[in-house]
């Protein structure tokens, strides 16, 4: 027992301590976390844009809807269908290789298909809390001489958000947990700072189950947090 507790000791001293290589590890989490933050602004945009325009189609009666409407409904139903229908990987190596392949910016390749993969499930988890929201929200709006958008900002998001909270923290999770995948384009995040140090040590054991508790920490935070959020808004709801 004392020589397999002398062996985990040695093998952890050798993944985390030896070299400093606990540094590599502190910057990949500080990697992993720039890419989820920026990746999540860009997805709650887009989300949001996206979700706007589906529900104003959907919600407008079909002789009044607009050409500029019906094409917008249009590129946004093929950008749905197209980043769900297809993996996230793909669409990085894409990116990577294809679209940015003169500059090869890895933190801007990895930022944006996160923000665009993201904006597509966020989309529809906002049009579903918009449409959970009842339509008597809006036409009181409309009657009170509010223009579509002010609506729709100051009454019915608000009350969707509250709706879509849990989703929305699953997605934020969910896009913590696959930007380990951005080690396929070179870019050193927590997983690549395991990879590395797997290399120099031969050993696999401790490097990758120390990430996976450093990600499963991460997320414990963020549930945490979210269930907060989710707790405060509760308390405003009852005043």
């Amino acid at each position: 027992m004392s020589e397999f507790f002398a062996e985990i000791q040695h093998d952890f001293y050798q993944s985390f301590v030896e070299g400093d290589r606990w540094l590599l590890y502190l910057k990949g989490i500080g990697v992993t976390l720039e890419v989820a933050a920026l990746a999540l602004v860009i997805g709650i945009i887009l989300g949001v844009i996206v979700a706007v325009i589906r529900t104003l189609y959907d919600q407008q009666i079909p002789s009044r809807r607009k050409f500029i409407l019906k094409l917008l409904n249009g590129i946004s139903q093929v950008y749905v269908t197209v980043i769900r229908g297809t993996p996230l990987m793909v669409q990085l190596l894409i990116m990577y290789f294809v679209i940015f392949a003169s500059t090869r910016n890895q933190i801007v390749t990895a930022m944006l298909t996160f923000g665009i993969n993201s904006g597509a499930y966020v989309s529809e988890i906002i049009r579903g809390g918009i449409m959970s929201v009842d339509k008597g929200q809006m036409e009181a709006g409309r009657s009170l001489g509010l223009s579509y958008a002010t609506t729709m900002s100051t009454v019915v998001i608000p009350q969707a958000v509250k709706n879509i909270l849990p989703a929305l923290g699953n997605e934020l999770i969910t896009l913590l947990k696959d930007t380990s995948i951005v080690t396929v384009i070179g870019l050193r995040d927590l997983t690549k700072a395991a990879m590395l140090i797997q290399g120099k040590t031969y050993q696999a054991f401790m490097p990758f189950v120390g990430i996976a508790l450093v990600y499963l920490l991460l997320v414990m935070i963020l549930s945490a947090l979210m269930g907060a959020l989710e707790r405060r808004m509760r308390q405003s709801d009852r005043r």
